[in-house]
C-alpha cells in the first residue's frame, strides 16, 4: 500500500513520506519545461477543423450512398434475394388449311448443372455421359467451362430426363422448356421449317412469320430465401402473350400424297431430286409443294444443304417446251395465228444465224394446235420469227417471268429474263421454245394460270384465304407497267382456328393477261398433248378430263450443256372443262436413261390430280373407266 500511495502522491505534487525509500529518481511533472509550454492557437483550430472535415466528409458520404445515388447499392442488395422469373410465351401453331397440325410446341425437359456443387464418382459421369449422349471427355470439359452454370443438353426426350434424376447426382437439374413439333415430318418440311435451340424461325414459315409465332415473353419479380425457395411476389406481373397461330393453304394430305409420288418417282429413275407444286386456280392458294431430298424437322443431325434447298421455289432452270403454249397465246393474241392456222415444219429443221434447230422428227405441215400437240421446235421458231422481241418479253413478263413471287416465303428467287432490247434473233427464237431464261417449278405453275382462269394471272398465297382474309388486286396501269398483286391477311388466334368451310371456293380475281377466248384455244391444246398423238398421254387420269405440257431439257455445264444430264418436266391444268388445279412436277437429272417429261414426269401429274381433285371434292367430268391407256405411245418431244 506504501508503494501505491508514494505513487499517487508524486502524481499530486506532494513530497514523499519520511522514510519512504526508492531507487528511481523523483521527477517534478509540473515543472516540466514541455508541460509549461503554452500551445499556439492556430494549431488548436487546425486539430478542430481536421476533426470537423473529418466528420463531414464521413456524413456526405453516408449520404451519397443512403441518399443521393443508392441505386448501384439497391441493386446489388436486392440481387442476393429478388429474382426475375421469366414466364416464357408458347409458340403459335402451324396449321393446314383444315386446322390439322404441321407445327406445334410441346413440354421438354432440359438438364443443366452447377459444377461447383456437383459430387459425381467417375460412374456417375461415365453413366450422365451416356444418357446425355455425349462422349466423357466432353462432358469433363463442359462442367470444367464454368463453375456456377452449364447447359448439360437441352430439350431431351422425358425418358432421359427420368433416367437422369434416378442417378441423383448432386448439382444437376432439370428445367422445363418448350420443343417444337413437326407431325407432317419429311413430307412438310421445306414449307414449314424449322426453329433453333431457342425457338427462333430458321427456315420456312418460322422463319417467315416469326414475329407472328414467336409472341413476348411475361416475367415475375420475386423474392427467394437463402434455399432459393419463394418467399413473396414483387411488384406487377408481366403476362405472357402466346404467338399467334398461322393457318396455311396447304392442305396436309394432298401434301403429303405428293410428297410421296415425287419421292417414288426419284427413286424409279435414280434422280438426283425432284419437285411438285400444286396450285388452286380458283382461290389462289398453295395446295402443297414437296421436294425430295428432304429431311426430318425434329432430327436434323448431319443435315446437307442439298437436303435443305426448297427446290420449287429455289432453283431455276431453262423451262424449254412448257414456253410453248404461251407462245401459242400470243400468236393468237396478236392475231397473227389462229388454232387452225398451217405452219409448215418440214424438212424437221430450221436454220437462223448459222444456228439450227430441229425437230425430234419431221412433221410435215402442222396447224398451231398441231405444233403445242407434237412440241414442234421448228413450228414455234417460224411463230417466234413473226414476232417483235418486245411483245414476247411482255407477255413473259405478264405471267411472272423474271420478277419474284409475292408468297412471302424466305429464298424465293426471280429467275432471268433479260430485257428484250438486248435479244439477238437467234435468242429471240430459242427464248420461244424455253431456253436462255430461267424459273423456278412454282414460277411456272402460277404462270399456267392464265390458261385455268381464262386469262388472268392468280396472285398465289401460302396462307389459307378464309372470311378473314381479304384479296385484292391493285391494278397500277402505268404505260408497260405490269399491274402489282397484293393480298392482304388477318391471322388468327389458335383458339379461333376452325376446319375449312366445305363451301364452293370463291374466285380469287387475277391480272388479265389475254383474252378468255384465247385461253380456252390454249387449253384446247394442252389437252390435245395429253391424247393420242401428243407427246404425254400418260399425263391422263381416270374421270377427269387434263391437259399440259411437257418439258426436257439438257442442264447447263460450265458455258454449254451437259450431253447426259437432264430435267424433266410437265405443267397441267385438271380438269380441262372447268379448271381447278394446277399441278407442276419437276424431275431432276434421271439416271436410267429414260428422260422425256412424258415418260417421267407426266405420271406423277397424273396421280397427284387424281388424289387432289377427290379431296377437294371434284366430281369427275369423265365416264371412270377401269385403267387409264397408257399403253398409247407418246410423241417424241422435241428439246
Amino acid at each position: 500500500m506504501s508503494r501505491v500511495g508514494d505513487f499517487w502522491r508524486r502524481l499530486a505534487g506532494k513530497p514523499r513520506r519520511q522514510g519512504a525509500t526508492t531507487g528511481m529518481p523523483t521527477v517534478r511533472y509540473a515543472t516540466s519545461p514541455l508541460l509549461a509550454s503554452r500551445t499556439p492557437p492556430w494549431r488548436v483550430k487546425f486539430m478542430i477543423g481536421a476533426i470537423g472535415l473529418g466528420f463531414a466528409v464521413l456524413i456526405g458520404r453516408a449520404a451519397w450512398i443512403q441518399i443521393i445515388h443508392n441505386d448501384f447499392y439497391l441493386q446489388q442488395g436486392a440481387s442476393r434475394y429478388e429474382r426475375r422469373i421469366e414466364l416464357e410465351a408458347n409458340r403459335g401453331r402451324i396449321l393446314d388449311r383444315n386446322g390439322e397440325l404441321l407445327a406445334s410446341s410441346v413440354p421438354a425437359p432440359s438438364m443443366w448443372a452447377i459444377p461447383k456443387d456437383m459430387s459425381a464418382s467417375p460412374e456417375d459421369l461415365r453413366a450422365l455421359a451416356k444418357l446425355l449422349d455425349m462422349k466423357q471427355a466432353d462432358l469433363k470439359k463442359r462442367l470444367a467451362s464454368n463453375p456456377n452454370f452449364v447447359w448439360l443438353r437441352r430439350k431431351v426426350p422425358d425418358e432421359v430426363a427420368q433416367k437422369v434424376a434416378a442417378l441423383k447426382i448432386k448439382g444437376v437439374y432439370e428445367l422445363r422448356e418448350w420443343r417444337r413439333q413437326y407431325p407432317e415430318g419429311e413430307s412438310a418440311a421445306h414449307i414449314v421449317g424449322f426453329t433453333n435451340i431457342e425457338d427462333q424461325g430458321q427456315e420456312g414459315i418460322e422463319l417467315a412469320y416469326q414475329k407472328q409465332l414467336s409472341g413476348h415473353d411475361g416475367a415475375r419479380h420475386v423474392i427467394k430465401d437463402r434455399l432459393g425457395r419463394v418467399v413473396e411476389s414483387v411488384g406487377d406481373t408481366i403476362p405472357a402473350v402466346d404467338g399467334e397461330s398461322i393457318r396455311l393453304s396447304i392442305d396436309a394430305k394432298v401434301q403429303f400424297y405428293a410428297y410421296q409420288r415425287i419421292r417414288d418417282a426419284v427413286i424409279q429413275h435414280k434422280a438426283k431430286a425432284g419437285s411438285v407444286v400444286v396450285l388452286d386456280s380458283m382461290t389462289g392458294e398453295v395446295l402443297a409443294l414437296a421436294n425430295v431430298p428432304s429431311y426430318t424437322p425434329d432430327d436434323r443431325r448431319n443435315l446437307t444443304g442439298a437436303q435443305l434447298r426448297n427446290r420449287a421455289l429455289t432453283d431455276t432452270f431453262e423451262p424449254g417446251s412448257t414456253m410453248k403454249p404461251i407462245m401459242a397465246a400470243l400468236a393468237i393474241e396478236t392475231r397473227r395465228a389462229t388454232p387452225d392456222t398451217i405452219i409448215s415444219t418440214a424438212p424437221g429443221r430450221i436454220t437462223i444465224d448459222g444456228s439450227t434447230i430441229t425437230d425430234s422428227h419431221p412433221h410435215g405441215d402442222l396447224t398451231l394446235e398441231g405444233v403445242i400437240q407434237k412440241s414442234s421446235n421448228v413450228g414455234t421458231a417460224k411463230l417466234a420469227l413473226q414476232m417483235q422481241a418486245r411483245e414476247m418479253w411482255e407477255i413473259y413478263t405478264a405471267v411472272g417471268l423474271g420478277q419474284k413471287p409475292q408468297i412471302g416465303f424466305p429464298g424465293v428467287v426471280t429467275g432471268r429474263l433479260r430485257p428484250h432490247k438486248s435479244w439477238r434473233r437467234i435468242e429471240q427464237v430459242t427464248m420461244s421454245y424455253g431456253y436462255g431464261l430461267s424459273a423456278s417449278l412454282f414460277q411456272l405453275a402460277q404462270a399456267y394460270t392464265i390458261f385455268a382462269t381464262d386469262g388472268e394471272l392468280v396472285p398465289m398465297s401460302l396462307i389459307h384465304r378464309d372470311g378473314a382474309a381479304e384479296s385484292r388486286v391493285t391494278a397500277q396501269a402505268a404505260d408497260g407497267e405490269r399491274p402489282v398483286l397484293a393480298f392482304k391477311t388477318a391471322f388468327r388466334p389458335a383458339a379461333d382456328v376452325a376446319p375449312a368451310a366445305s363451301a364452293d371456293p370463291v374466285q380469287v380475281r387475277g391480272t388479265r393477261v389475254i383474252a378468255p377466248e384465247t385461253a380456252r384455244a390454249v387449253r384446247k391444246m394442252l389437252l390435245m398433248a395429253t391424247q393420242a398423238g401428243g407427246t404425254a398421254t400418260k399425263a391422263q387420269t381416270v374421270g377427269y378430263s387434263v391437259g399440259g405440257k411437257t418439258g426436257t431439257a439438257r442442264k447447263q455445264e460450265g458455258r454449254g450443256y451437259a450431253g447426259n444430264k437432264y430435267r424433266a418436266w410437265f405443267v397441267g391444268i385438271a380438269p380441262i372443262s372447268q379448271p381447278r388445279i394446277v399441278v407442276a412436277v419437276m424431275v431432276d437429272e434421271p439416271g436410267t436413261g429414260v428422260y422425256y417429261g412424258g415418260e417421267v414426269a407426266a405420271p406423277v401429274f397424273s396421280q397427284v390430280v387424281q388424289q387432289t381433285l377427290h379431296r377437294l371434292g371434284v366430281l369427275p367430268d369423265q365416264e371412270v373407266r377401269s385403267q387409264i391407256q397408257t399403253s398409247i405411245p407418246s410423241e417424241v418431244e422435241s428439246f
